[in-house]
Parts: C-alpha cells; structure tokens; sequence
C-alpha cells in the first residue's frame, strides 16, 4: 500500500471512527450459552477475524456493529490498552446490562483481540458465556493470505421484524458439528488451505439451516438467500453469510469475486 492509499484509509477511518470490526467465520452461535448447553463436547469453537475500519459496514448485516458503537461510547475511537480478557467482560457488561436475552461474547472478542481467533466455549465456564480459551494468531503472513483468498459481497441487512430463532432444532450431534467446523476453520487458515477453510463455512451453513432453519428462510425476508448462497458455493471453495438473515457473504476464492470487497486483517504488527 502506497502513500496515498494509506492517506486516504486514514481520512475515511477518522470519519467511521477507529474502533475496529470483526467477521465471524464457522462455529458461530456456539457462544449462546442455550447452544452451548447441549454440546456433547466438553468445547465448541468458533473463529472471528478483526479488520481494520476502512469503510463503514452496514448495521444489521452481523458485522458486531451494535458493540462497536456501545465500544466506542465507553471507549472513544480506539481499544484500550489492558487485558483482553478484562476487556472483553467490560464491553459484554456494558451492552448487555439489564438485558434478558444478552448476546453471546463473540462480538466482543472479535472487535478486541487483534488477528485470527479461534474461541472455545464450554457451558461448564461461566456458564458459556464467555470463552474458556482464546486461541490467538497474529501472524501476518496468514493475515495476508486471508485478505487475498475471502473477499466480502453485500447481500442485504436483516429486515425489521426478523427472528431467527422462531424455529430452533437443537440437536445435539448438530451442535457437536458446528463446534467442529470452528476448529476446522482455524486450522484450515493457519494452514493457509482455501479449499479446507470454504469447506468449513459450507459445513457450518448446513448446521445453522438445520439447527435455526431461520436463518436463510424466514417470512420478512424478500431475498432468496439459499439461492444466492449455492451460487457462490458451486463457483467458488466456499461461502457463508455473515450474520442470520443475510448481511455480506463471505466468500472464499482463488482469484476475483464479482461485487467482492477486500478488508484488511487487523494484527498486533499493524495496529
């Protein structure tokens, strides 16, 4: 990156603030602790990936949008120096305060801990509310494959009125599933493998639209999201949304995406 892109990203960030987002890739919702609290195994894993703010995302498109704004009013526009940990159950706290269906923890440590993460949960930790383990990459060279091989294309927001956990199927050998295919999508990025890594998102896919159907199909919904999703996936190694209800597709590729955008992993070399 030259000189002047690097001017220009600086300008943008100024007006978007400084606080980072995060993407969630495979495992998600293992943080919930009702998901979590019928995992045959002792944890289930997850992985999110903390990017730089170059442009502003769109809000209910499961970019962790709602905590960066809750982020940047107790912080101001960057995260404080301190444990990540610490950090993590402040922010949790701070958004969910007086809540009687709180978040899960995802979002938090995806926009606090720099590079790739992979997030064990166990219900038996704090009642699978917050990670048992946090196994973290900063390695700049993953981070620099993973920029050239997912690029982001933008679907929709979720509509107002959406639910997607009207429906929930919680089998357990499902839950077991999905807490493998975050496991699997940490490896397969380490290893820097893409077609291991899409694999891994179309596995996770597969869980969600049978544990919480609700998530591709829904009645508010007007955008055939399954169609949109299959496309993706018979083209390219792999494709997974967001968040529920649509939001930006991940999409794992060699090459080009049409309509992809490219983000900047965040590492601790780069802050």
């Amino acid at each position: 990156m030259n000189s002047k892109q690097e001017s220009k990203i600086s300008c943008i960030a100024d007006a978007v603030g400084g606080i980072p987002y995060r993407m969630a890739f495979a495992g998600g919702w293992i943080d919930q602790p009702f998901v979590s609290g019928i995992n045959p195994d002792p944890t289930g894993s997850m992985v999110v990936v903390n990017i730089h703010p170059d442009f502003r995302f769109m809000d209910r498109c499961g970019m962790a949008t709602s905590s960066r704004k809750i982020a940047r009013k107790i912080w101001g526009d960057e995260i404080p120096e301190g444990n990540p940990e610490t950090l993590v159950k402040e922010l949790y706290r701070a958004e969910n305060q007086g809540l009687s269906e709180p978040s899960g923890s995802q979002d938090m440590v995806g926009l606090i801990y720099t590079g790739v993460s992979r997030i064990d949960y166990s219900i038996q930790h704090e009642g699978g509310y917050f990670p048992v383990h946090v196994e973290n990459n900063n390695d700049e060279r993953v981070a620099r494959w993973l920029e050239q091989h997912v690029k982001m294309v933008p679907v929709c927001p979720r509509p107002a009125g959406y639910n997607p956990l009207e429906t929930r199927n919680l089998d357990p050998e499902l839950v077991r599933d999905l807490g493998q295919t975050g496991r699997d999508c940490y490896d397969a990025i380490l290893e820097m493998d893409s077609a291991k890594l899409g694999e891994s998102m179309n596995r996770c896919m597969d869980i969600w639209e049978n544990l919480m159907p609700g998530i591709v199909h829904h009645s508010t919904l007007t955008v055939d999201l399954k169609e949109i999703l299959k496309a993706y996936q018979a083209e390219f190694h792999g494709a997974m949304y967001s968040g529920c209800g649509g939001g930006y597709l991940y999409v794992v590729a060699e090459g080009e995406v049409p309509g992809g955008i490219a983000v900047r992993v965040r590492t601790s070399d780069n802050l």
